[in-house]
């Protein structure tokens, strides 16, 4: 039985796909500088800036997952729309859009099969549309 370690749109990584084991999460907050006369700057928070999420791992096509693994991510990214990302404790992260994959093969079978693939794969958080877990502001 395979558990899933993150769920991206349809996209599953896990032992049994691509299991990554590095995750880095990168959050932004966005402050700007206001001038005061006669006095330092002020600072004003403003929001949540940028979010990134880098995955990074290793398939071995000949014990688990096969060979696909790659193209089923970059089926995802292809789509050009927003997906859910969900951690396999049930917390929901939000929508992601997959922004760059980068696969290195190394260790190859006389046919040029790989027996290892290495990815990384670089998300951003799409943001939400007005309604979508955010209140709309009257103007």
């Amino acid at each position: 039985m395979s558990r899933t370690m993150m769920a991206l749109g349809k996209y599953r990584f896990s032992i049994d796909t691509a299991a990554y084991q590095r995750l880095m999460r990168e959050q932004e907050y966005r402050w700007t500088s206001a001038p005061r006369l006669g006095r330092r700057p002020a600072r004003q928070f403003i929001g949540a800036g940028e979010e990134r999420v880098e995955l990074e791992g290793t398939i071995y096509p000949h014990y688990k997952g096969g060979l696909g693994q790659i193209n089923a991510m970059r089926e995802e990214a292809g789509t050009g729309e927003p997906l859910l990302l969900v951690d396999g404790r049930g917390n929901v992260w939000g929508k992601y859009g997959i922004e760059r994959i980068t696969e290195t093969q190394s260790r190859f079978h006389g046919n040029g099969v790989p027996m290892k693939i290495e990815f990384q794969v670089v998300i951003s958080h799409y943001g939400e549309d007005a309604g979508e877990g955010t209140e709309a502001r009257s103007r």
